[in-house]
């Protein structure tokens, strides 16, 4: 049986943190950004929890 690959498109998107959480970039930062305000283009540039209900998914997109 061949290895398991990790997905190379999440792998990018997704890093896990110490403690096992896995961290992600919040959408809607990359263009657009005139009408959006300074308060939420500072908060759109921090980083931002996976849901709760999609974690297991994702680690087993990017743990193999």
């Amino acid at each position: 049986m061949p290895k398991m690959r990790t997905r190379r498109s999440a792998a990018k998107r997704f890093k896990l943190t110490g403690t096992g959480k896995i961290k992600r970039n919040k959408a809607n930062f990359s263009h657009i950004l005139t009408k959006k305000s300074p308060k939420r283009k500072r908060n759109l540039g921090q980083s931002g929890l996976v849901a709760a209900s999609d974690v297991k998914r994702v680690k087993r997109m990017i743990v193999t």
